[in-house]
């Protein structure tokens, strides 16, 4: 396993750092029905501390009422403190609308899979007081088109993912206003043809932005550099898709409907589990050394696609 490059760099050597898929942090799991207003305090401040001033709260595929509550909560401990507010700029649902495959499914639960729905979407919208950002579905999926230029109308980016996504539905999702590919390498069975995968025909998309996630995990490090050279630079974001193990010690922690363990490798597996993982540690001050350490980036290059050039995407001031 290749080793990741911790750094505990201050706000001002990362330039105020914008991570657009977060679903928990410093032991708190934003999946939690059950979330407070004590606990997202913790998380915020512990986010701050790594650089981290602005992120795109994440939720991740689960039955639509339970979501609606999550969003309704967390909405509610927004309202109640500015602070709050400033750094959870908005919210990035990761599902329903996801492929129900072996593979592409993810860690993801399958069970909650299906097609994108307008009264659900509408249900969604209301609870998170109109604030989701960002939408990562399967452009595939029936109704995907349609649905993405309903998105697109309320400047809601949409983004693929958890997606064996063909180049005519390819097609057809980019002219109603799909622009990104969320964690792209990721989200995929291990094995996959060779040429004919849907990496390949992601990476060909030169309009398409990607989000990469820079921890040698996910990626080993000649493979995002590979990646990362497959796309135009400007289009090229970093994110740590980190779950509430990120900016914590080595332990057991929860996402979602799971119970998941981070030793000091910074893995995230299931316990007993020793090949596959299933999810991030990674903070956004890592993310930044890390390119720097392994990608030669230099650290202005770095802070930019971890921060002024996310926030440029989603139609927030740099």
């Amino acid at each position: 396993m290749s080793r990741v490059v911790r750094s505990r760099s201050s706000r001002s050597s990362t330039g105020g750092l914008f991570d657009l898929q977060v679903n928990g942090f410093a032991g708190i799991d934003f999946q939690s029905e059950a979330l407070t207003l004590a606990e997202l305090r913790v998380a915020v401040r512990a986010l701050r501390r790594h650089g981290m001033e602005r992120i795109l709260l994440t939720l991740i595929t689960d039955d639509v009422d339970r979501m609606c509550r999550k969003l309704d909560v967390i909405e509610a401990h927004r309202r109640k403190d500015p602070d709050l507010a400033r750094t959870i700029v908005g919210y990035h649902l990761e599902g329903p609308y996801l492929l129900a495959e072996p593979g592409y499914s993810g860690a993801h639960d399958p069970r909650w899979m299906h097609p994108p729905r307008r009264d659900e979407w509408e249900r969604l919208w209301a609870a998170s007081g109109e604030n989701v950002r960002l939408v990562t579905l399967a452009p595939e999926l029936r109704g995907a088109p349609e649905f993405i230029r309903e998105l697109v109308r309320r400047r809601v980016r949409v983004a693929v993912g958890h997606s064996n996504v063909g180049d005519a539905a390819l097609d057809d999702a980019i002219a109603a206003g799909l622009s990104l590919c969320t964690h792209l390498g990721n989200g995929v069975p291990q094995v996959l043809h060779r040429h004919d995968n849907v990496i390949q025909r992601l990476l060909a998309r030169d309009e398409l932005y990607a989000t990469f996630i820079p921890d040698g995990i996910h990626l080993p490090w000649h493979v995002l550099r590979n990646f990362v050279r497959a796309k135009p630079k400007a289009n090229v974001l970093f994110t740590t898709d980190c779950m509430s193990a990120a900016g914590a010690p080595p332990g057991r922690y929860r996402l979602a409907g799971l119970e998941l363990e981070v030793g000091a490798d910074r893995v995230v597996r299931q316990p007993g589990e020793t090949r596959y993982f299933a999810g991030s540690a990674l903070t956004m001050d890592e993310a930044v050394t890390n390119l720097e350490t392994h990608l030669g980036w230099t650290r202005a290059a770095a802070t930019a696609a971890c921060g002024a050039r996310v926030a440029r995407f989603l139609g927030f001031p740099a």
